[in-house]
């Protein structure tokens, strides 16, 4: 279930076992049903859809208990119920359910009220960390070293001008110093097994400027993380926040997304999330090898197989660079018509996912949302995998399209330029 590039990004990795329905869709996912693969989208909610495994894309119907729903018909269901979900509906509440389970994650205190949120951050030497509580589609982060700036952000959310009832709680946090890091997880309830690690993107501008957005691009793998960082972060973040849902009476199946710093006392938790992260599920999918959908429909039935798991990340590198419309992200613009589509395609292993596109009434593709492509690369190494991402992107315009030049660019010069092997 879901629209966006996270949907068209699972619907391509599970049609390689699988009969794939998605509702509802977009143009690019129905697209590549026409193209030979095993994927159609319908209009209909997906409790109306009759199929073997449900996998739920969006965090908001998560929030809002489709699973639960579901499951009470008697799906098999890949996403937590609404109790899980929290994790990612209310950041307040994953930051005490962390702390009981001794997660390492930032210094925090949660407010509703003005004055004490005020002191609160004059408390903190900065950077100034204001979240808002509830879901805003991955915009609702202030990141900043003006206390002015978080002191008047703090002030719209409270009040409901930033983004409504999501806001009017807030949790302020002390700023983190390291390299971002993120690890996916499938969970059975009981046990979990990492997916290959990621770095997104999030600010809108080159060098990490600009506001933040719900991410610009990503690429896998990273060279900085090993076997032994991914196996701290399941032993420190993901296995005790694992015990503590069951301690809570939560029986957790579906990917459990930890959004990490790589500090110098070690990886801490910046943020959970309850579903494949976007972009990241655009370039850790594809290096998935193995039957995603049999995996998928085991965690949801709660059978992991940890010994020898169906499914390995060695996949090649993958490098995604996400094309925004003109606006983004506080306020995008829609209905400007795409164009380069099937120019993009034609490049070399480069695979065009569609997050906010439409059709309108002439038929023309145009933009419907914020983030409207993903352009994915695969190469032999990161630097060729990246090089095809921004050919392909090169290729397509559209009123106010933006994008950045820098993804990847750090991990390539790393490595000495060569991009690095598959692996990792």
């Amino acid at each position: 279930m879901g629209s966006g590039g996270r949907e068209h990004a699972l619907a391509l990795s599970l049609a390689k076992t699988a009969e794939v329905v998605v509702t509802p869709g977009n143009p690019g996912i129905a697209r590549s049903g026409l193209d030979g693969l095993a994927i159609s989208c319908t209009d209909s909610p997906a409790e109306q859809v009759n199929c073997d495994l449900y996998v739920i894309g969006p965090e908001a119907p998560l929030v809002a208990g489709l699973a639960d729903r579901l499951r009470s018909r008697g799906g098999l269901v890949f996403g937590p119920g609404a109790d899980g979900a929290r994790l990612e509906g209310s950041k307040a509440w994953m930051k005490r359910l962390a702390s009981q389970a001794r997660v390492p994650t930032a210094r925090y205190a949660t407010f509703d009220s003005l004055v004490p949120a005020v002191e609160y951050l004059r408390s903190l030497p900065g950077p100034y960390v204001v979240k808002t509580d509830g879901l805003a589609a991955g915009k609702g982060v202030l990141v900043t070293d003006s206390l002015e700036e978080a002191e008047r952000d703090v002030a719209a959310k409270l009040s409901g001008e930033s983004f409504g009832d999501a806001g009017r709680r807030v949790v302020i946090e002390e700023g983190l110093f390291g390299p971002e890091l993120s690890v996916l997880a499938i969970c059975d309830g009981r046990r979990a097994f990492p997916l290959a690690p990621a770095q997104d993107f999030k600010r809108l501008g080159d060098g990490d400027t600009g506001p933040n957005t719900g991410g610009m691009g990503a690429y896998s793998p990273v060279s900085h993380v090993g076997p032994e960082i991914v196996e701290e972060v399941m032993e420190r973040a993901i296995e005790p926040l694992i015990f503590e849902l069951r301690r809570s009476s939560i029986d957790y199946r579906g990917v459990i997304y930890a959004g990490l710093m790589l500090t110098d006392e070690g990886p801490k938790v910046i943020e959970y999330n309850v579903r494949f992260g976007d972009p990241e599920a655009q370039v850790i999918l594809p290096r998935a090898q193995g039957d995603l959908a049999a995996v998928l429909a085991r965690a949801a039935a709660g059978r992991l197989c940890l010994e020898e798991p169906d499914l390995t990340s060695d996949g090649p590198p993958q490098v995604c660079v996400v094309l925004s419309a003109r606006g983004y992200p506080a306020h995008p613009r829609t209905g400007d018509p795409i164009y380069g589509i099937d120019e993009a395609r034609s490049v070399p292993e480069v695979t065009v996912v569609h997050a906010a596109t439409a059709l309108d009434s002439s038929g023309r593709l145009v933009t419907s949302g914020g983030r409207v492509l993903g352009i994915v690369g695969q190469g032999p190494t990161l630097k060729e995998a990246r090089e095809r991402a921004y050919r392909a992107a090169g290729c397509i315009s559209f009123d106010g399209l933006h994008y950045r030049s820098d993804i990847a660019v750090a991990a390539i010069a790393e490595l000495g330029g060569a991009g690095g092997a598959s692996g990792g």
